[in-house]
């Protein structure tokens, strides 16, 4: 949900150049931290983690049009460091499926990357507030993805107002789309016009629907997740508890 589905040519130039100058840098601090971390462990997991986000972020639930980034599961696995790398790859490969424009990967790494980080620690502080309970780390889990992706939508919504740029354009469903509708001035075409001419965004009905909409998305990725650390913390708990990276 948080994921910005804007193509190229849409966001102001300015705004894009940050996004990216941010990622870059960020990625370089992520790399000099996993310089002495055993990659050869940890690569394979990257794959795994990066196809199973890929899948998450191209299959849509509708009719909400939410998509699962499963980016806190990454955090959680890979660690903050190694799930940003991950989020900038899994960005960049999606970009050419068309899933958002390539002058848009920066800001949506920062976006999905920001899932990834602070779900990592929102995950062990919960874990260690739940250590007594025998689902700790499934619930520890479903509560860091709804607060993470809290944080992430909100910084999206952040993007869009500092773009300016009318909400519709960010949407990749047709006018005839639930969501689409909701932010439609009505089917009469002087309406349509008006909303045309009017380069001001209203940026607080765009925030109160992805909001509501995105609660629903919000539990569904949170109960997945849920289950999937609960599994992992039975199986191969390791990778779950090893050293932040």
């Amino acid at each position: 949900m948080s994921h910005i589905h804007i193509p190229d040519g849409v966001l102001p130039i300015w705004l894009v150049v940050i996004g990216w100058i941010a990622t870059a840098v960020i990625l370089y601090l992520c790399i000099r931290r996993v310089r002495n971390v055993q990659l050869g462990r940890k690569i394979p997991l990257i794959g795994i983690v990066s196809a199973i986000m890929i899948v998450g972020m191209t299959l849509e639930i509708v009719p909400i049009a939410y998509h699962i980034n499963m980016s806190v599961i990454a955090g959680i696995v890979l660690g903050p460091a190694l799930g940003f790398i991950s989020v900038f790859i899994v960005d960049l490969m999606i970009a050419m499926f068309g899933h958002g424009g390539f002058t848009v990967v920066g800001l949506n790494t920062l976006v999905v990357g920001t899932e990834a980080a602070v779900g990592f620690y929102f995950f062990h502080a919960f874990l260690g507030l739940l250590s007594s309970s025998k689902i700790s780390a499934g619930l520890s889990a479903a509560l860091a993805t709804m607060l993470s992706l809290i944080i992430s939508t909100s910084l999206m919504i952040g993007i869009v107002y500092l773009s300016q740029v009318n909400p519709e354009k960010i949407l990749h469903v047709d006018k005839e789309n639930f969501i689409g509708k909701v932010f439609s001035l009505g089917p009469h075409r002087e309406n349509e016009k008006h909303e045309m001419q009017d380069n001001k965004i209203d940026i607080e009905t765009f925030a109160k629907t992805f909001f509501f909409l995105g609660m629903f998305g919000w539990i569904i990725e949170a109960v997945i997740s849920g289950f999937v650390i609960r599994y992992v913390s039975r199986v191969r708990p390791d990778l779950i508890l090893s050293e932040a990276t």
